[in-house]
């Protein structure tokens, strides 16, 4: 009698947790970027139409050259629930990003990091700790004003500071581009 109990309980407790909103890769299968065991993870939040994100594909492609090799994990999280995965392979191909996706089509990975922008980065701990939140570089001083080349190279250094265990300073900048909540 006392071991029906906690089965029914865990039981009850799988079924919540499967009704639950999730990512999804574009096969359509649940991914979960926390769950990874890398030292850094980097949620890259991007769309396919927003001109300042695309522009930061060169940069992105840098970055993951760069700190992949180090144990850094790229994800390229797609949040526009109108992008479909046929879109977004033609946007890789063409911008040359590289990285796991996942549709964000729910905003739920978005609401969990508090990240509301596109291109906003997320460096994430071993243990699914946000880390970083913000701007890739400071290129951008707004919508309409970029710099010919950023002065400082915000997630670059939060990668280093992650890769070698120290929590990065600052943790948190300010993103400029497109709205995610303006995503329906």
């Amino acid at each position: 009698m006392h071991k029906i109990i906690p089965i029914i309980l865990l039981l009850a407790l799988l079924s919540c947790r499967a009704d639950r909103p999730k990512a999804l890769d574009l096969d359509g299968y649940p991914v979960d970027p926390f769950t990874s065991d890398a030292q850094a993870t980097v949620l890259l939040f991007v769309q396919t139409d927003c001109p300042i994100s695309n522009r930061y594909a060169p940069t992105i492609a840098a970055l993951h050259e760069r700190f992949a090799p180090q144990g850094a994990e790229f994800w390229l999280v797609y949040p526009d629930p109108n992008e479909t995965p046929a879109v977004i392979r033609h946007h890789r191909e063409e911008y040359g990003l590289p990285g796991q996706v996942a549709r964000d089509t729910q905003h739920v990975l978005a609401r969990r990091v508090g990240a509301s922008i596109t291109p906003e980065t997320v460096v994430l701990g071993p243990h699914g700790n946000v880390l970083y939140r913000g701007r890739i570089d400071d290129r951008y001083t707004a919508l309409d004003k970029a710099r010919p080349q950023a002065n400082k190279q915000d997630l670059a250094d939060a990668l280093t500071a992650a890769l070698a265990g120290q929590s990065p300073d600052p943790s948190v900048t300010r993103a400029i581009g497109c709205f995610i909540s303006d995503l329906q």
